[in-house]
């Protein structure tokens, strides 16, 4: 993103006037899906793409916030009862109300804002703008500051609340926590987060988007929860001190199989693996061993596919590309049923595979996907 760019439309809409200026990125989910709410790990970093604010201050009860990207002004009171009806501006809304809960006085300001996150990428485009809001109020209004874990909940609250998305928190820690050339371990169940070091020299980490989005997403997302709790559930009987499926092993999920569906069966076990493979990855990451990593990548994707089924034709016939391609990793990223496949792919097979994916997409779905590099970057800050 410019800050030119944002400056300047800052100053059209708001009488010649200029305020501060911040960014909170997107972020990738290198490994780890479906494991959040099953009290596991997640494997985030933030991304160079995101979402950049000017705000400033403006002496009234209310908001004035223009949207660069959608063309599109709103105003709004602080209150409750002041909600907008654009979809957009609930978000900054849900923001500004999550901080008053926080003892945030909050007052009236002037905001324009604008983004480079991909929509539909899975990139959490949403996570990134309240991010953006939450750490600007935070530093604008705030005489005692709200530390950045709770920066992050804002964010999640806003969802929860305001926009009607029961969301973990993956997506906003991210974003606020984000480190260049790092990854996160963030733990769903205690919250605790560990950095480690994601230097891949000579390879690139690459989204191969295909543009799909399956609408049984929702359901089926729901579905697949009850099947780990049912799961749970059955396995409490012999081991009360369950209370996840972060707390079981093969052998206990392999002990109550006569006693859960096939379908159940087949969901606990994937999750029982991932949360595994996530570890695998730190391990492996720490060793500089891309190999590995690239290997726990397909793995999970399998899992997705065939286990957890989740994935897609799409999804499926980009992750073969990847391997007929020798890409080192490919797997889908996120909850499934459309987006993107995130790969990692050594520098000199780079070209090829991209030309290739494209090509053979085209000829089987009859439309191109679109490509997004990725490079690991840092979290929400100040910029001027």
């Amino acid at each position: 993103m410019d800050i030119d760019f944002v400056r300047s439309r800052f100053i059209k809409h708001f009488d010649g006037t200029t305020g501060a200026i911040y960014t909170s990125p997107g972020r990738i989910n290198l490994i780890g899906e479906h494991t959040d709410y099953n009290g596991g790990f997640v494997f985030p970093g933030a991304v160079d793409k995101g979402m950049m604010l000017e705000i400033k201050p403006n002496g009234k009860d209310k908001v004035c916030a223009y949207s660069i990207d959608l063309k599109d002004y709103v105003e709004f009171g602080l209150n409750e009862e002041d909600a907008p009806r654009a979809s957009w501006a609930r978000y900054i809304f849900g923001v500004c109300r999550e901080m008053i809960k926080r003892g945030v006085e909050v007052k009236g300001f002037n905001t324009a804002f604008a983004g480079d996150v991909p929509l539909g990428a899975g990139m959490s485009s949403s996570a990134a703008l309240e991010s953006a809001f939450a750490f600007a109020l935070n530093d604008q209004f705030a005489d005692n500051k709200i530390d950045k874990f709770e920066l992050a909940k804002v964010g999640q609250a806003t969802e929860h609340n305001y926009c009607g998305v029961k969301c973990g928190i993956m997506d906003q820690f991210a974003s606020v926590f984000g480190k260049e050339e790092s990854l996160i371990r963030l733990d769903c169940r205690s919250l605790e987060y560990r950095y480690f070091p994601f230097k891949p020299q000579g390879y690139r980490l690459v989204l191969v988007d295909s543009v799909v989005k399956h609408e049984l997403a929702s359901s089926a997302y729901n579905q697949r929860r009850q099947s780990c709790e049912n799961v749970v559930a059955a396995i409490q009987k012999n081991h009360p001190e369950v209370e996840f499926l972060r707390d079981c092993n093969l052998e206990m999920l392999e002990a109550v199989k006569n006693d859960i569906t096939e379908e159940d069966y087949k969901r606990a076990k994937y999750v029982i693996e991932e949360i595994q493979r996530v570890l695998d990855v730190c391990d492996a990451l720490e060793k500089n061993d891309y190999e590995t990593v690239g290997q726990k990548m397909y793995e999970t994707h399998y899992g997705m596919s065939k286990l957890y089924e989740v994935s897609c034709e799409e999804l499926d016939f980009l992750n073969d590309v990847a391997f007929d391609c020798g890409v080192t990793g490919s797997r889908v990223m996120g909850g499934g049923f459309g987006g993107c496949t995130i790969n990692l792919v050594k520098n000199e097979l780079y070209e090829t595979f991209i030309t290739t994916a494209k090509e053979r997409f085209k000829a089987q779905f009859g439309r191109s996907p679109k490509v997004y590099d990725v490079v690991i970057a840092d979290g929400s800050k100040r910029l001027v």
